[in-house]
């Protein structure tokens, strides 16, 4: 009996690869989950609006219900023919690095059209606690209708989201399209959308974590200190 140590050369360890792999698919997920806090610079509103219909702040404390409401009711007013984007801003902070437009609403809008020129061309309203902001780039006086002045804007997320439903209700009518405002239900609220979304990235960056991990103990699987193998 002749004892012999085997001396094996394990492949090449993988995981330092597929490591780097699985960090440049879960970043590349989250960008995806998180367009705005990724994307945002200088004024996060034009970074949302270059492709949504809807800027809201999420600390604006906004209920779920409203915000569903804004979602269902700018989705009705496209369907009918009047497209509008909307920037609800509930705070200074909500401007980003153009703070000095706080509580001005009229510019701001004006500053928005510049923003959004190369992506969008139509109506676009701005609501701030102190009052709105149109500005449509076909009516070149941009003559505010009387009935936005008609709009109270109360104090909080509340007072601010009811205040936007009126308003894109009463400018949609100026523009001869009917449209009511949608009921405050469950099956509209796009509420946790977000929070779904970070649950969905976070789950697949797991499960690519551990198919990593999986992958590299298959070409390199452990090997027991000292063990010898007897030959005969």
């Amino acid at each position: 009996m002749t004892d012999s140590t085997t001396n094996t050369h394990p492949a090449p360890p993988l995981h330092p690869r597929i490591s780097l792999l699985v960090l440049a698919t879960f970043l590349w997920l989250a960008l995806i989950a998180f367009p705005t806090s990724a994307r945002a610079d200088g004024d996060p509103a034009s970074d949302v609006l270059a492709t949504q219909t809807l800027f809201l702040p999420q600390d604006a404390g906004i209920p779920t219900a409203r915000q569903g409401q804004l979602a269902e009711l700018l989705q009705t007013t496209a369907r009918n023919g009047y497209q509008i984007r909307v920037a609800m801003i509930a705070s200074r902070s909500d401007l980003g690095s153009v703070t000095e437009l706080w509580r001005q609403p009229q510019t701001y809008a004006r500053f928005l059209d510049q923003e959004l020129s190369l992506v969008y061309h139509g109506p676009l309203l701005v609501v701030m606690p102190n009052g709105f902001g149109l500005y449509d780039p076909g009516s070149p006086r941009q003559p505010q209708p009387a009935s936005l002045t008609e709009v109270r804007i109360a104090a909080g997320g509340a007072g601010l989201a009811t205040a936007t439903l009126s308003a894109i209700q009463r400018l949609a009518a100026a523009s001869g399209h009917t449209v009511t405002i949608p009921p405050p239900t469950a099956s509209s609220t796009p509420s946790g959308s977000g929070d779904t979304i970070a649950v969905i990235v976070f789950a697949v960056g797991a499960a690519l974590v551990a198919l990593a991990w999986t992958a590299s103990l298959r070409a390199r699987p452990p090997r027991l200190p000292g063990r010898k193998h007897d030959t005969a």
